[in-house]
């Protein structure tokens, strides 16, 4: 049968369609719901739920969603090595390895403090990518990776909520934060399976994500780890309501705007939660917090300017395969 075009994929509304091809327009939606993940994640924490456990949660949610769309669409997902491989090696770094360390990190650090974290992916993205060879390194990006670290060095110092200082262990926890998810982003564009939707790759990566996630409960924790969960339904709900949405669209963004351009989803997702647990959950941030993801803000503009110089990155060829 013939192939059907990736833009189509399912969207028939002219403002979905627009949306599904805009980087902009995914860039806000995707960091706005990624964002809704750390006030989240503090409520379910400070309810006693297991990070491993509210990290799993996440996954199986937004990979079952996900995938019931993918049957009433009347898709399937072909298991192949490399598809295999692909979903486990981003399951692993890119969500159960950055939710762990960031459902960890915040009871200590705050909503807010540990959204600043996602804010330094786009520069640690691009120290990857000169690493790896991906892009040539310019004058303005190593400017914008010197400044974004400057701002990240200000954050760290200030370590979490004013007058409740963290230990500097947990400082690390949140800086590791950028470094997988940076890890993520460079492995998904250099490994993306050829003629493969952006859906299908968020179903298998988050369902893979989720068995990763619980041979590591029933191991290390055990069934009861689940108990807290029915003390906070409705934040269950929301919390999987959200990632599905972000999922389906984080995918199509990694297609239309490059590792890199990806990564700024983390500017978006830190506005969120600093608001969220400024006005909503009652955290309050010293002035050099502030300032310090201010700095780190020009850095992520002066990366995504040197991007801008050096090219557009490879563009991800994603075929939706026939049906039968």
């Amino acid at each position: 049968m013939a192939k059907v075009d990736v833009t189509e994929v399912g969207v028939k509304e002219r403002p979905m369609r627009f949306l599904w091809d805009s980087a902009i327009g995914l860039l806000v939606v995707t960091g706005g719901l990624l964002g809704m993940t750390l006030p989240f994640g503090k409520l379910a924490t400070a309810a006693g739920v297991p990070a491993m456990v509210w990290a799993f949660v996440i996954s199986l949610g937004a990979g079952g969603v996900l995938f019931l769309a993918l049957l009433l669409r009347g898709e399937r997902i072909r298991l192949m090595p490399h598809k295999l491989r692909y979903f486990f090696i981003t399951a692993a770094i890119s969500y159960a390895i950055p939710n762990l360390l960031m459902f960890s990190a915040i009871p200590h650090l705050g909503a807010g403090y540990t959204g600043i974290m996602f804010t330094l992916s786009p520069v640690v993205t691009l120290v990857f990518s000169i690493l790896l060879g991906v892009r040539r390194p310019n004058l303005l990006g190593v400017v914008g990776i010197a400044v974004g670290f400057v701002g990240a060095a200000m954050v760290a110092l200030t370590r979490g909520e004013a007058g409740q200082p963290a230990d500097y262990f947990w400082v690390a926890i949140g800086l590791l934060i950028p470094v997988s998810l940076a890890a993520g982003n460079i492995y998904r564009t250099v490994d993306w399976p050829e003629g493969t939707g952006p859906i299908e790759l968020a179903v298998g990566s988050h369902l893979a994500s989720a068995a990763l996630l619980l041979m590591g409960i029933l191991t290390l924790l055990g069934r009861q780890a689940f108990v807290p969960l029915g003390g906070v339904p409705l934040v269950v709900v929301g919390q999987v309501a959200s990632a599905s949405a972000m999922f389906a669209f984080f995918f199509r963004l990694q297609a239309v705007g490059g590792p890199v351009y990806l990564s700024q989803i983390g500017y978006v997702a830190a506005a969120v939660g600093l608001f969220a647990g400024t006005i909503f959950l009652g955290e309050h941030y010293q002035l050099l917090t502030w300032l310090g993801a201010a700095i780190i803000t020009a850095g992520v503009f002066i990366t995504t300017k040197a991007q801008s110089q050096t090219g557009a990155p490879a563009q991800v060829r994603i075929e939706q395969p026939s049906r039968g």
